[in-house]
């Protein structure tokens, strides 16, 4: 299932800019960062929850904002990309 991360954390303070780190590694572990604060998260449901649980305990729900887009199994078709980043397939063959 295909997923779009995106987040807004203040940064006012040392624990917003924690907050923030804390946030962009745990979509980095499991996605691609596509913006600054937007991942493309390819996952099977069981760990989308894990992830989506693990960052809703990471925001601070009065300061940061949090938003999750669903785009499904057939997201090839929701996504379109113009401009100077190269785009990527998840389920494509992995270079390590």
């Amino acid at each position: 299932m295909m997923t779009l991360v995106s987040y807004d954390v203040s940064t006012v303070d040392n624990k917003g800019k924690t907050r923030l780190r804390k946030i962009a590694k745990e979509c980095q572990n499991y996605g691609q960062r596509v913006q600054n604060s937007v991942f493309e998260l390819d996952l099977d449901y069981g760990t989308f929850l894990q992830v989506r649980n693990r960052l809703l305990k990471i925001i601070d729900t009065d300061n940061d904002s949090l938003r999750i887009y669903y785009l499904g199994k057939n997201w090839q078709r929701r996504i379109e990309h113009f401009g100077a980043k190269q785009t990527y397939n998840p389920e494509g063959t992995l270079i390590v």
